[in-house]
């Protein structure tokens, strides 16, 4: 049983809530045109997905990634306003996020909003991924800067209803403070015999599921329900879970979380239908 440090009171309506996935990004659609296809696939429950051509927006827009972005924009579309309030099985509802590497808080600020405004004109993107956040409190000001002029950014574009949607990529628990700084923290990013004995940080139960997310990979078929139902306890609305790991396979591919899991349609199944926002 995982040592969770959050009380019972404090996660008791954490069981309730709606699980959908994050993912934190498929290989280019030309080596993963199964998984980008299964992203728009309607019953989905898909809160975002990551575009990253090369470690970013790339030097041009791709044919193929324009491709992708805009059938998972129109399924997104389809889910908000296309679709019957009573529909069962409704039209995924994710929104696309364009990579930006913070490489820990050592990238200039210049260089990220130029790779920022690419992704805008170029994919119509819904937000922004913010990969290898730092997670210590002296960076945090430079954290929130940036943040504030992408959520600015998002504001003035025509592809970001609501206003867009900021994810910080730690992968561990940070300050607290960035808790304000974006709409969902990744505090989990690791492997299952780490995450089912992990703890959760007490400062998390103010806040509700769905600001944070966590990706586990190497989580056997087996213990899918176990890791749900440590996802649901600590309190993360958005999950990859995946049976893959980091060692690198025949195809070369060492990011376990680049492809479909192989129990995809299962852990679709246990999670429901997307719902629309």
């Amino acid at each position: 049983m995982p040592h969770l440090t959050a009380s019972a009171d404090a996660r008791r309506i954490a069981g309730g809530e709606q699980l959908g996935f994050g993912v934190p990004g498929y290989a280019h659609p030309l080596l993963a045109p199964a998984e980008w296809a299964e992203l728009a696939r309607p019953g989905t429950p898909l809160h975002w997905a990551v575009l990253n051509i090369a470690n970013g927006p790339g030097s041009r827009p791709d044919p193929h990634c324009l491709e992708a972005a805009g059938r998972l924009r129109n399924a997104r579309e389809r889910a908000l306003h296309g679709e019957a309030p009573g529909d069962t099985v409704r039209a995924s509802g994710g929104r696309l996020l364009g990579h930006l590497d913070l490489a820990h808080g050592e990238r200039p600020f210049d260089e990220l909003i130029a790779d920022a405004r690419s992704f805008i004109d170029w994919y119509r993107i819904g937000g922004f991924y913010l990969a290898r956040c730092p997670a210590d409190r002296a960076r945090l000001p430079a954290v929130r800067r940036l943040t504030g002029t992408l959520h600015a950014l998002l504001a003035e574009s025509d592809s970001a209803d609501g206003g867009g949607r900021l994810v910080l990529g730690h992968g561990t628990h940070p300050h607290p403070g960035y808790a304000e700084a974006a709409d969902q923290l990744v505090t989990f990013q690791g492997p299952w015999t780490d995450y089912r004995w992990s703890q959760v940080a007490e400062w998390t139960a103010d806040y509700p599921p769905e600001r944070f997310a966590h990706f586990v990979h190497g989580v056997p078929r087996t213990h899918l329900e176990e890791a749900m139902r440590v996802a649901r306890w600590q309190g993360a609305g958005t999950i990859f879970f995946t049976d893959r790991n980091d060692r690198e396979g025949r195809s070369g591919q060492s990011d376990p979380f680049a492809a479909l899991p192989s129990y995809w349609d299962e852990i679709v199944s246990r999670i429901g239908p997307g719902i629309s926002e």
